[in-house]
């Protein structure tokens, strides 16, 4: 009898907070790979939509260049009402972001994907309300020279300075880091993973 090869883990995420969350829970991926998928929002396209279709295309482009392995990915959008934030890449889209967001009520939803080495392909959306402070000019000034929102979706980034702008958080903490870890962990072992 054949022994059982071992099971492969790749995160198809450049993001290292994903991977932090991941060993969290005990998982170490064999291989971290980052995906190269145009993020560009289509015309319409809302934001629970936009993000399935992301961890998706991110799982798919992967799931080729490893067909013996279990392909995790992900994908963060930061919405209020329909309107889809950016990753800000600079300084006036996160000021533009923070602006937006404060005071107010946002949506972070969060889609996970999974590929699986028998062909299988499944998701799973993680939808969080937060509500943000009243921001002054002082603290977005401030915020904005930390860097910490630069490429995060919406400008910034919870784990770190912006957590205190948080007034509420209805949801799923670790899903508005990046990657909601009781679906991940439901998804991957219900799909026929086994922690080592």
């Amino acid at each position: 009898m054949r022994p059982t090869p071992p099971q492969r883990l790749v995160l198809a995420s450049a993001s290292p907070r994903r991977l932090d969350l991941l060993r969290q829970i005990g998982l170490e991926p064999d291989e971290v790979l980052a995906p190269d998928v145009d993020e560009t929002p289509y015309l319409r396209e809302t934001p629970r939509q936009l993000a399935v279709r992301l961890a998706l295309a991110k799982a798919g482009r992967v799931a080729p260049q490893h067909p013996q392995a279990f392909i995790l990915a992900a994908d963060t959008v930061v919405a209020v009402g329909r309107r889809i934030l950016p990753k800000a890449e600079t300084l006036g889209e996160e000021r533009d972001c923070l602006a937006l967001l404060s005071g107010r009520a946002h949506r972070v939803l969060t889609a996970i994907a999974v590929a699986t080495p028998d062909g299988r392909l499944a998701s799973r959306l993680v939808e969080s309300r937060l509500h943000f402070k009243r921001l002054t000019t002082v603290e977005v000034e401030d915020y904005l020279v930390s860097r910490e929102g630069h490429g995060k979706a919406g400008g910034y980034a919870i784990q770190g300075r912006a957590g205190a702008f948080v007034m509420s958080l209805q949801g799923s903490y670790s899903a508005v880091v990046g990657l909601p870890l009781y679906e991940t962990w439901n998804l991957l072992s219900g799909l026929g993973l086994k922690r080592s």
